[in-house]
């Protein structure tokens, strides 16, 4: 398993506080987090690129019927 790489990152205290609220968890996971979502963020780009382009064989009620 590879260890944990200790960095330090100057913030702006307003987007740290808002970003904490929103994740309402503290700074360490916070920025996990937000470091998550930007390495995710191709892979959502993406994504974006299929909307429209994929064809489902099964419809929306049938879908909700399998639940």
């Amino acid at each position: 398993m590879e260890t944990a790489r200790k960095i330090t990152v100057e913030v702006p205290p307003e987007l740290l506080k808002k970003a904490q609220h929103a994740n309402g968890s503290g700074i360490t996971e916070t920025v996990r987090s937000g470091l998550q979502l930007v390495a995710a963020s191709p892979a959502y780009a993406r994504l974006r690129q299929l909307r429209g382009k994929v064809r489902f064989a099964r419809t929306l009620a049938e879908l909700n019927a399998d639940r």
